[in-house]
């Protein structure tokens, strides 16, 4: 990819966001609507399919860690009768697209009840590994061997695989939720000496996940990148003089233990992807003093910026007045064009790119796509 601009678009499998349409098809309906949008990137002209594998700790390839994805059968653990990753692969190498697997580190169910997991999983084995927060539960991040044990489940699919990518969202520690605490006490007290405060612990823990991840994945000899695709604002300017002009509600590295800039300046990762949500001229988080926030932030490191586009709002009539306007996305690929360090786009998510309910992502490829960005 480092020759050619990155046409992305995500394609989520959790609670059946976008694929498969529902639990429970056949195998060959699933493998027909993994295909077709496949085919509809390559039709918008798009050069990479960024598939999530691993929603809910567990998996879209019949791992040797995890069981089979619920979102698939609609039984967490039932064989679906087919390898839907090695099939993306395959599928999507065919059609000159990059395959980026997408997975999500700790994120064990949207559901507090490890009853409902299935019997063998690992959450209900090592139940000392899990914590209920915000109506979910999730893998400790503060445990060593809960960081181990994801980073082994992960990289199987990158042993057994020839993904393009390795890519996490914006998830690490989970989004704050009002009145609820995340009752890590215990790992802290046997973890967290040598820290100022329970913060800069937790974003050591985050740290560590992104650094021995990328060792391992270097490791592997494959030419496998590593990218991340944070939420936009690293640091409000009020907080940090280094952050960007915002006055956004949620800062990555306060909320969510996330240093993303460090990350980028240490060179860790290979491309970031930061989820830029917002139309320009947005007053708490404008996209255009962001765009050249990420740009300053990546700026000599080699780490490119692909830019995060909230596809799904265009036409959401509960937006913001700009989304509505088809043209909205198409000046963010012309204002970003002026801008050095952007080398692509990536489009939240495939539903969108493909039922296109304004012609918001019709106009992208008309107006900036009409040459296919090639293999």
């Amino acid at each position: 990819m480092d020759s050619r601009e990155f046409r992305g678009m995500w394609l989520a499998t959790v609670a059946n966001r976008d694929w498969p349409s529902k639990p429970g098809l056949t195998a060959a309906r699933q493998r027909a609507e993994l295909l077709a949008y496949l085919d509809t990137a390559v039709a918008r002209g798009l050069n990479a399919v960024v598939l999530q594998v691993r929603p809910t700790a567990d998996a879209l390839w019949p791992s040797r860690f995890e069981p089979w994805a619920q979102c698939l059968t609609g039984t967490q653990g039932r064989d679906p009768g087919w390898d839907p990753l090695g099939t993306a692969v395959r599928e999507a190498h065919a059609r000159g697209l990059e395959l980026h697997a997408w997975f999500n580190p700790y994120r064990v169910a949207n559901h507090t009840d490890p009853a409902r997991l299935t019997a063998g999983h690992p959450a209900r084995v090592h139940p000392e590994w899990v914590l209920p927060y915000g109506g979910k539960l999730y893998y400790n991040p503060g445990l060593p061997e809960v960081r181990r044990f994801v980073q082994d489940a992960m990289l199987d699919a990158v042993a057994r695989y020839a993904v393009d990518a390795v890519h996490w969202d914006d998830y690490f520690y989970p989004y704050p939720v009002a009145g609820e605490t995340f009752e890590d006490d215990e790992a802290y007290a046997r973890h967290g000496a040598g820290f100022p405060d329970r913060a800069a612990w937790r974003r050591d823990n985050t740290d560590r996940l992104v650094k021995e991840t990328a060792a391992r994945i270097r490791r592997t000899g494959k030419n496998v990148r590593f990218g991340i695709s944070p939420f936009g604002v690293w640091r409000n300017a009020a907080t940090d003089p280094l952050g960007s002009d915002t006055r956004a509600g949620v800062q990555t590295y306060d909320d969510l233990y996330a240093d993303t800039r460090a990350w980028v300046r240490r060179g860790w990762i290979d491309y970031i992807v930061p989820q830029l949500y917002w139309h320009i001229g947005h007053a708490p988080a404008d996209y255009a003093k962001l765009l050249r926030w990420w740009d300053g932030a990546v700026r000599g490191t080699g780490v490119d910026l692909y830019v995060g586009e909230a596809l799904y709002k265009a036409g959401d009539r509960a937006q913001p007045a700009a989304w509505r306007d088809p043209a909205e996305l198409s000046r963010h690929l012309t204002l970003a064009r002026n801008v050095a360090g952007v080398r692509g786009h990536c489009y939240f998510s495939a539903k969108e790119v493909r039922a296109d309910p304004i012609g918001a992502m019709s106009r992208v490829a008309a107006e900036h796509y009409g040459r296919r960005a090639g293999k």
